[in-house]
């Protein structure tokens, strides 16, 4: 297996680049119309900080957008000049089937918009101060006998007794952060953040998804239910790379997920005593495979163990709101439901759960 901790190292230097709390900002979100770049969105525009999202198609949002194509350069890069953060996210779903098509277009929306912004970054006059980009979990190999995190943790892609077929996965994610972290940036502090799945209490995403499963009752476990699941509520998420923001000392790789992962089947029986549900029948294997063919998805984005943890926020004094998985749970569950009978009645819940949590840190 490949240790990751060098790629904490590949970086330029970027000495200075914190930015105080209570700092009004500027902030371009690239990729911000999807599911989590719109709740990024509507946070700090709610925070008063002056967004613009860059998106590849305009659309009704909570921020000013502009056009990009993410792939060149263009007349969006005015908007970074003199911005002093740039949050990339763009990439298309995972969630699919991973053909050819369906790979050509996850590799190289990552890729391209990543190469696409460093190329911006060297062009303009007062480039941003921070540039987060995204990253993912999946990076790490298969694990069910120990943590990952970023120091210690072993890449993926050479573990034996796993689909051939997960190494896709792996491939994207280190050719991502390669990338970005060969873009040359010498004024411009770079994280990438290893993100866990994102649980939000909105439709569409992966809360959603699983909350589905288990009010039809199919909300048991899922293969033999022992892969590690790892998460981060949607509250946590936001206040750490708020804390990410803040602390100059942190550049390089970064999990960004909750302390305590958990297995499948613990992880699905937490979803249902939140919800109320006695009972939650398990799915096989190759129930999974068949059910992927048709939905469209692939087995390994349930079936793979992430056992991924946050060494390094830990390490540098952040503190979890939802550490454990069945208080985030019941609290997702909850705003779950207000958010429902709001729709019903016609009206939108602008940011779930986010306030309260982040008026505490």
């Amino acid at each position: 297996m490949q240790p990751v901790a060098s790629q904490n190292m590949t970086m330029d230097s970027a000495d200075g680049n914190s930015i105080a709390r209570g700092t009004k900002l500027r902030i371009v979100l690239a990729g911000g119309s999807g599911h989590l770049g719109t709740l990024l969105a509507r946070y700090f525009c709610s925070r008063q900080h002056s967004v613009v999202v860059l998106s590849r198609r305009l659309a009704t949002g909570p921020c000013p957008q502009v056009l990009w194509d993410g792939k060149n350069c263009g007349e969006w890069i005015q908007e970074l000049d003199g911005a002093d953060l740039i949050i990339n996210l763009a990439g298309r779903s995972v969630n699919c089937r991973y053909n050819e098509q369906n790979r050509r277009e996850i590799l190289e929306s990552r890729v391209e918009s990543t190469q696409a912004i460093g190329e911006a970054i060297r062009r303009i006059a007062k480039p941003p101060r921070i540039w987060l980009n995204s990253s993912t979990a999946t990076i790490y190999r298969h694990s069910l006998d120990r943590e990952m995190d970023e120091i210690s943790g072993e890449l993926g892609g050479h573990e034996s007794g796993v689909p051939a077929s997960w190494n896709f996965s792996i491939k994207v994610a280190t050719l991502w952060e390669s990338t970005f972290f060969n873009c040359e940036t010498r004024n411009t502090r770079k994280i990438a953040l290893r993100s866990a799945m994102v649980m939000i209490p909105q439709p569409g995403g992966a809360f959603d998804t699983l909350l589905r499963m288990v009010r039809l009752g199919l909300g048991g476990a899922a293969g033999d239910g022992g892969q590690f699941v790892s998460w981060i509520h949607g509250a946590d998420f936001i206040r750490a790379l708020e804390f990410l923001i803040e602390h100059e000392e942190l550049q390089g790789s970064v999990n960004v997920s909750a302390p305590q992962p958990l297995p499948n089947r613990d992880f699905m029986r937490a979803l249902r005593v939140a919800w109320g549900a006695k009972l939650g029948f398990p799915a096989s294997r190759w129930m999974l495979e068949i059910g992927a063919v048709f939905l469209p998805t692939e087995t390994e984005l349930i079936l793979k163990s992430r056992r991924v943890v946050p060494r390094r926020l830990l390490e540098s004094g952040f503190t979890f709101q939802f550490a454990k998985w069945p208080a985030a749970a019941e609290d997702l569950v909850r705003h779950w439901r207000i958010n429902r009978s709001l729709r019903r009645n016609g009206q939108t819940r602008i940011e779930p759960s986010l306030p309260a949590e982040i008026a505490k840190v």
